[in-house]
């Protein structure tokens, strides 16, 4: 008996190191994300999964460079991985899903992936693909409508954009066409690197601008620190992508839930005269939608969104 027990104790010692433990690849388009493995492991131990004993976590940064999200998404379906996490806009989710249509992809995006074909509808995503979006691009003109309420005397606006995101055009277009409307001018400052961004707002002397909007692009993210300090060295008031900028929260909290619990807002920084800034929140400057959970069988889904009143609030 004895002899059988260690005989069965041995088998099962035996499969269970020859069962593979799951492996995640989580990457992204901006080196910020390596702030968020924090809040994202812990989001993952609270439901039983704990990286480095029943799962495998490996990561991948494209630090702003774009092109390197396809070899990303290749690597991981070369290694197998059991589900890919592809974070920092469409880019990644498309590198993604042009790679495969077999392993399961979480996206998180502040694009829209309908627009940009990476599901076929919110309520529906379809394939291989779920996630959430909380549509900052969509809201830039609704950042500048903020804005220019809470400064009504800013003649001009000045717009931040990275060249190398690609929805950069269009946030352009559709945030000329809204300052347009309003009768404001609109002064455009590219930027794709720390340096540029340190030129940028040197440049913001000789524009005088009332105000700045700082367009949706997961580099700025990665930057926040540096483009706050220098909004408050210029004492212009900016409104931002999300609450991070100006409340300074670590983005490792937004990830203890992998397909929720991301807030969007926009907030309004503001130096004042001692050079200290104040904050608030200037109205929501972002919702956000998920992309619809599928189950294991993926049979229909539902949509998931998060109305938030978009007055100001005072």
């Amino acid at each position: 008996m004895l002899l059988m027990a260690t005989a069965m104790m041995a088998a099962r010692a035996v499969h269970a190191q020859q069962r593979p433990i799951p492996v995640i690849g989580f990457f992204g388009a901006s080196a910020t994300n390596i702030e968020a493995p924090a809040g994202f492991r812990q989001g993952l131990s609270e439901t039983g999964w704990v990286d480095g004993q029943n799962l495998r976590i490996e990561y991948r940064w494209a630090d702003g460079h774009y092109d390197r999200l396809p070899a990303f998404a290749a690597e991981f379906v070369g290694r197998k991985v059991d589900l890919i996490l592809a974070t920092g806009g469409n880019d990644a989710a498309l590198a993604a899903k042009n790679t495969t249509s077999t392993i399961p992809i979480v996206f998180v995006t502040a694009d829209d992936p309908v627009a940009d074909g990476v599901v076929a509808s919110l309520a529906r995503p379809g394939g291989n693909l779920t996630g959430f979006t909380f549509l900052s691009v969509e809201l830039m003109v609704k950042k500048l409508d903020l804005i220019t309420e809470l400064v009504p005397r800013a003649a001009a606006v000045a717009l931040l954009v990275n060249p190398e995101y690609r929805q950069t055009e269009r946030i352009i277009q559709e945030t000329k066409q809204a300052a347009r409307a309003k009768g404001v001018q609109l002064r455009v400052l590219k930027a794709a690197n720390e340096a540029e961004i340190d030129d940028a707002f040197s440049a913001l002397v000789e524009l005088h601008p009332g105000a700045l909007v700082q367009g949706a692009d997961p580099f700025f993210f990665s930057r926040r620190e540096q483009i706050v300090a220098l909004a408050s060295r210029e004492a212009i008031p900016a409104i931002y992508a999300v609450r991070e900028f100006a409340d300074g929260r670590r983005p490792d909290q937004l990830w203890r839930q992998p397909l929720g619990g991301l807030s969007g807002g926009g907030y309004l920084c503001r130096a004042n005269s001692q050079g200290r800034k104040a904050r608030r929140p200037a109205g929501a400057a972002a919702d956000h939608l998920r992309a619809g959970r599928q189950s294991q069988h993926r049979q229909g889904a539902r949509a998931h969104g998060a109305a938030i009143d978009p007055r100001p609030r005072r």
